[in-house]
């Protein structure tokens, strides 16, 4: 199946991966279907760059040369990629400002790959959370939300809303099973990609608008 794409040039591309397909493959012959190897069926020079988790759905950035891929790992080291998804959580969220969730995770190793709020070893983790303006289809007692990872650490999104008492509907992860059942796939979709061109300096914007 040839994957989404939504941006294409001769140095890079974002294609918009469908939840439940892994970004890269895992080990074991049930691991291999993935987006980067459907990706290079169709561009065969494309380059990973970075990952989403399999239940996540949206935009990934794929560069087409090793220059472009190098330029846009330090790009993300040094944050100047803008990143903004949607998520649906359970519980109501009413802030009409931006808030922030800092608070530092470590795998926890006894039941990898969860990862959990700690303190006194973990890595520092931002998550700013904005309620949406638009709430049309969101079941009761639950709120769409954006979200903005600083950092970048795995499952951050989802650990930072179980955190704060709002978690994602669909998470078999992190979130109670009734919240879990509530929806069919993990409710957290890449909605916005902004970037400086690695090579032109033009910028970029690129959105994929969630299909929850």
């Amino acid at each position: 199946m040839r994957p989404s794409c939504l941006y294409e040039d001769e140095h890079l591309l974002v294609l918009d991966k469908p939840a439940g397909l892994l970004s890269v493959p895992g080990r074991g012959p049930d691991k291999q279907d993935c987006l980067i190897h459907r990706a290079v069926l169709h561009w065969p020079d494309a380059l990973v760059v970075h990952r989403l988790d399999m239940a996540t759905s949206g935009l990934l950035i794929f560069a087409r040369n090793k220059e472009v891929q190098r330029l846009l790992g330090d790009a993300f080291a040094a944050r100047t990629i803008h990143k903004r998804y949607t998520a649906i959580v359970h519980g109501t969220v009413l802030t009409p400002d931006w808030c922030m969730v800092d608070a530092p995770l470590i795998c926890d190793w006894e039941r990898r790959p969860l990862q959990i709020v700690d303190h006194s070893i973990g890595k520092p983790s931002q998550t700013r959370y904005l309620r949406h303006p638009s709430q049309d289809g969101v079941p009761a007692g639950c709120t769409r939300l954006w979200l903005e990872p600083i950092t970048g650490r795995s499952h951050q999104l989802r650990v930072h809303m179980s955190h704060i008492g709002h978690p994602m509907l669909g998470d078999a992860l992190y979130a109670p099973a009734p919240v879990a059942q509530m929806s069919d796939r993990l409710c957290l979709h890449a909605t916005v990609l902004e970037f400086p061109h690695p090579v032109t300096g033009q910028k970029l914007y690129i959105e994929s608008p969630a299909p929850f």
